[in-house]
């Protein structure tokens, strides 16, 4: 046993006044969180173990409050460490939205899902939030070249490629800023929705929220790393979102075919940030199984090939030297 774990259990006991409580693993994600199930008689709770010289709990508070505030379905925070990092959450379940997707669900969930982002956006007071600005930008961007060329696949570029994915980038960068601004969850997806009775979904892991694209969210639902849906599919959804925006008395007047290329640009920058992270995961911190999700998360830059002609150099790098290194054992 850690010294740690025995840290925090050690603040459970005191904060419950009692021992008597069965703590289990409840899940580890792409960060240096880790997560337990407290059992306490007929209650339940989410124990959140956030090491403060890896993760912020302040910037969690922050905008679990923020989000609370916009009525989106955030847990509660019941006790909370900020010096040691540990939080004490209402618990929403094990029923993650990947786990429940299929044919039959996906209009259901996503309808509450896209709500959601519109309450997100609409509701959320974002004054504390820092800017997806241009470095931010920029830096998940590299993650691509650092962590997946470099580091994992050993890919190197020569001056006119990296010039030329310097250039993509920019433009990336700028098809960012030139969008109207909003909450920005910046994960929301399959994997940190859970499937509620009342309110649903329980969103979580939001602690990096900012102040940025309005498709950017939209994107991580719709053209998820982990779960791929039809292009018609897809569609639909976007034009239920505008549609959901005017209902609730947006008047953000957007064009759709702008919206159309903000989202589809938005995506490439999501996804080549990604990405890097999967690779980063499994180079610096033994997180394996992630490597299985980025031939997918590629794979929405190359459903673009016929429609942006600006991003060919990209789409033959994944093409010809990418995916064929993947492929190797």
């Amino acid at each position: 046993m850690s010294k740690r774990f025995e840290s925090l259990q050690d603040w459970l006991i005191e904060i419950l006044n009692t021992s008597a409580f069965n703590l289990k693993p409840a899940s580890e994600d792409a960060s240096f969180r880790y997560y337990y199930r407290l059992q306490l008689g007929k209650t339940r709770f989410v124990v959140m173990d956030a090491p403060p010289e890896h993760e912020d709990c302040k910037s969690f508070i922050k905008v679990n409050r923020i989000l609370q505030a916009g009525n989106v379905n955030v847990p509660i925070i019941h006790n909370m460490n900020l010096e040691q990092g540990f939080l004490l959450l209402s618990d929403f379940g094990t029923d993650h939205y990947l786990d429940k997707l299929n044919q039959s669900s996906v209009a259901r969930l996503y309808t509450d899902a896209i709500k959601t982002i519109v309450a997100m956006q609409t509701n959320a007071d974002t004054q504390a939030l820092r800017c997806y600005d241009a470095a931010l930008l920029q830096r998940e961007m590299r993650l691509f070249t650092d962590w997946l060329l470099d580091k994992h696949l050993q890919i190197a570029l020569n001056k006119d490629q990296a010039s030329a994915l310097q250039v993509l980038f920019d433009m990336l960068q700028a098809n960012a800023l030139a969008q109207p601004q909003a909450f920005v969850h910046r994960d929301f997806h399959s994997r940190n929705l859970m499937l509620t009775q009342a309110n649903n979904p329980g969103v979580i892991d939001y602690q990096d929220a900012v102040y940025g694209p309005v498709t950017y969210d939209l994107v991580s639902l719709l053209k998820d790393c982990y779960i791929k849906w039809s292009q018609p599919e897809i569609n639909a959804w976007l034009a239920f979102y505008l549609n959901e925006r005017v209902s609730c008395g947006d008047r953000l007047a957007i064009d759709r075919a702008q919206f159309q290329r903000w989202f589809d640009l938005m995506g490439v920058q999501r996804h080549l940030k990604a990405s890097g992270i999967f690779a980063r995961l499994s180079q610096r911190d033994g997180k394996h199984d992630f490597l299985k999700d980025i031939p997918r998360t590629l794979s929405y830059i190359l459903d673009l090939k016929n429609t942006y002609r600006e991003l060919s150099p990209l789409i033959a790098l994944i093409e010809e030297r990418i995916l064929p290194r993947l492929e190797q054992p």
